[in-house]
């Protein structure tokens, strides 16, 4: 998936001359901490909500503070995965996208990026998570997929979580299978040390709500 697929079109961006209660106001709307300000179709940077406490009237315009703006974007056409670098390496909760000539095309929230990881992770559907430690040199999809599909199940997704200085890495697969009993044997048969096993259905388990319910508490 591509940045521009993910744009919030809801959420607008503010100019120089929108006063602070109007910025405060939308960024409690739509529970964001940054918001772009943009001059036409030019991205000037991004206004923090640490920004907004310099001013006690909040009826100043933003165009009057003296803003330590960054300009963190991404472009239309870079993969997903690098609007999630650009959030985990600069802590906001908007990404700007911009178009080859840098005219500002939207933004991306932290909210919409979480809700496409929960699909990319297959966190709603029902299934079970497998927990493998392996080396490197036995990191084989292929192998794992086939041994999940020997028992006529499907791996709905996987994530690989490395160690530093070390040769070991952890995979965690989401199989659309409850019953994994059969799975787990056979990956034990061929000499994989399994970390943990998890069962998740709608009917039988809370996952979703914690997960709901932890975003909620996150407040993005």
């Amino acid at each position: 998936m591509l940045a521009i697929e993910l744009i919030a079109n809801a959420i607008s961006p503010v100019h120089t001359s929108d006063s602070i209660q109007k910025v405060i106001d939308r960024m409690i709307e739509f529970r964001v901490r940054h918001l772009p300000i943009v001059n036409e179709e030019q991205f000037l940077g991004l206004i923090a909500e640490a920004d907004l406490a310099q001013e006690n009237d909040n009826q100043v315009s933003i165009g009057a503070l003296a803003l330590s703006l960054t300009n963190p974007y991404v472009r239309e056409d870079q993969h997903i995965y690098d609007v999630i670098r650009l959030f985990y390496e600069q802590q906001i909760t908007i990404v700007p996208v911009l178009d080859a000539k840098k005219n500002y095309l939207g933004l991306i929230s932290i909210n919409s990026m979480n809700e496409y990881f929960a699909k990319l992770t297959s966190v709603t559907e029902p299934g079970g998570i497998i927990v493998l430690e392996i080396t490197n040199k036995n990191n084989s999809l292929a192998h794992m997929a086939q041994i999940v599909e020997s028992d006529n199940a499907q791996i709905l997704s996987s994530y690989v979580r490395t160690f530093a200085d070390s040769t070991r890495i952890e995979i965690t697969l989401k199989v659309n299978k409850l019953d994994i009993s059969a799975i787990t044997a056979t990956f034990l048969r061929y000499e994989y040390d399994i970390k943990a096993t998890f069962n998740h259905s709608d009917d039988n388990d809370n996952s979703k709500d914690r997960y709901d319910s932890l975003m909620n508490y996150l407040n993005l």
